[in-house]
């Protein structure tokens, strides 16, 4: 099977850093205009909402897909495997965890946001399903950061060993 060299490796890993890091700051940004804003016209929120929508789009988006995309090429072309290591699984799970919840939930909720203010401005404070919307980022958005940090220190610190099933195979070869 086909391993990374150790140069494609580092490039691969330097993508996987750098596309978390980009994730991470996208999350942090929407989390500070989706708890911290608070617009006092129509025009502002519009802007709040679709500054919102610029990062999700332009920046939270590509950053997933690329730290997706490059932790794959990593678990697979490296010994690093899937699921050897218990650190490696756990950031798999809350990797399509937030991957999930963002394309079904926030994502969604955002381009709602942005369409609704686009129509109706001020007055869309008013609507239920905005206000749905709205009440649902405020509740998901730091959760999701959360996990997001928990995988960048689960990354460096690697905390647990290696899998039960992993431990087991390496003792059988022996």
């Amino acid at each position: 099977m086909y391993k990374l060299s150790p140069k494609n490796r580092s490039w691969v890993k330097a993508a996987h850093v750098a596309s978390m890091g980009a994730w991470v700051g996208a999350s942090f940004s929407m989390n500070i205009l989706i708890l911290a804003s608070s617009p006092s016209s129509g025009e502002g929120l519009y802007a709040t909402n679709s500054a919102l929508k610029l990062i999700d789009d332009f920046i939270l988006i590509p950053s997933a897909i690329i730290s997706l995309l490059t932790g794959l090429l990593i678990s697979w072309l490296t010994p690093w495997g899937f699921f050897k290591w218990r650190w490696i699984t756990l950031k798999w799970i809350l990797t399509i965890g937030v991957i999930l919840l963002g394309t079904f939930g926030l994502g969604p909720w955002v381009n709602g946001m942005t369409e609704l203010s686009a129509a109706d401005r001020l007055t869309v404070l008013q609507n239920p399903t905005y206000d749905n919307y709205r009440q649902m980022l405020r509740f998901f958005s730091s959760p999701i950061l959360l996990m997001l940090i928990t995988m960048v220190f689960v990354s460096v610190i690697k905390p647990w060993g290696r899998s039960k099933s992993e431990a087991a195979r390496i003792k059988n070869s022996r």
